[in-house]
């Protein structure tokens, strides 16, 4: 899958011919493991899955859209890539378990795991039913417990593996009028810790990258406003919105042994917006962040 044109001009380094699939096979030695990505059908989890596949690990892939997670598998395998799709709703335990063993049958033991699969549904906290509030916690938080133990297992037997959870810089910040999403990954980070802190002494690591403002297919419509951009990337230190491949890369590293001595840990990768918080108050004579996100929104006006 060759790089969009957005990340190519942002991280012109990805479309190198010297850079081989092979070079980053052998860098991070993630090459003939079986790895689980879910919510691997678009976004995030797509390209951890394609940069997985590029690596030459093999790759489960899980998601609820049955035909557009066996459309991805059907692309990947088309470039050589060892790939199985499963539909799976990772709320339901006993549709995970099946996957899990579906999984093992076909792909051999799981060496590594990405919690990637979540929910967001907006509401106010006095206004969100409890309906949607159990259903974000139910996969964001309860899914990510879920398939920790069923694919897991395997990582504990062989006394090795490695998990990574896709939280959110909103399980930092709370994202007011979004229903119980920031709480749900707020749980999954601490859910990170105690599974680094349980599962550490038996060799296997768990980690969480928290994403920032990442251009996917669910938020590339905001982005077609005028001047909604510009906004957004004025309020980061790297002045760009991220691309899934930002998320894929750190996620492939924290897999690997080159990350053997990372284990609890909270990446944050969201573009330098975390240090930016002072510089976007208003402060005349010593900020330009504040102006300059001002400056932005009023062309959409």
């Amino acid at each position: 899958m060759s790089p969009s044109p957005q990340v190519s001009a942002a991280r012109p380094e990805l479309s190198d011919p010297a850079v081989s699939a092979a070079q980053r096979r052998s860098w991070l030695g993630l090459a003939g493991r079986t790895v689980v990505v879910t919510g691997a059908a678009s976004g995030i989890g797509l390209a951890i899955a394609t940069e997985l596949a590029a690596a030459g690990t093999r790759v489960a892939l899980l998601d609820r859209q049955a035909e557009a997670v066996a459309a991805v598998a059907e692309g990947l395998a088309a470039t050589g890539a060892q790939v199985l799709a499963q539909a799976c709703d990772i709320a339901d335990e006993a549709a995970v378990l099946a996957a899990a063993e579906a999984v093992r049958r076909q792909l051999g033991p799981v060496w590594g795991l990405v919690n990637n699969a979540g929910l967001l549904r907006p509401g106010a906290l006095q206004d969100v039913s409890l309906a949607e509030w159990n259903q974000v916690l139910a996969i964001n938080l309860t899914g990510a417990l879920l398939c920790a133990r069923a694919f897991g297992a395997d990582m504990l037997a062989a006394g090795s593996g490695a998990i990574v959870h896709i939280a959110s810089i909103s399980a930092l910040h709370p994202q007011t009028r979004s229903g119980a999403y920031s709480p749900s990954k707020a749980g999954v980070l601490l859910l990170n810790r105690q599974l680094a802190a349980e599962w550490g002494p038996r060799g296997v690591r768990s980690n969480a990258i928290c994403p920032g403002m990442i251009r996917t297919a669910l938020s590339a419509r905001f982005y077609e406003q005028p001047g909604f951009e510009a906004a957004r990337a004025a309020v980061t230190a790297s002045r760009r919105i991220g691309e899934p491949i930002d998320i894929a890369e750190p996620a492939l590293f924290l897999l690997s042994d080159r990350a053997a001595y990372v284990n609890g840990s909270e990446l944050v990768v969201d573009g330098g917006l975390d240090c930016m918080w002072m510089d976007m108050l208003p402060r005349p004579g010593f900020n330009q962040t504040a102006s300059a996100s001002a400056g932005a929104a009023a062309t959409q006006d």
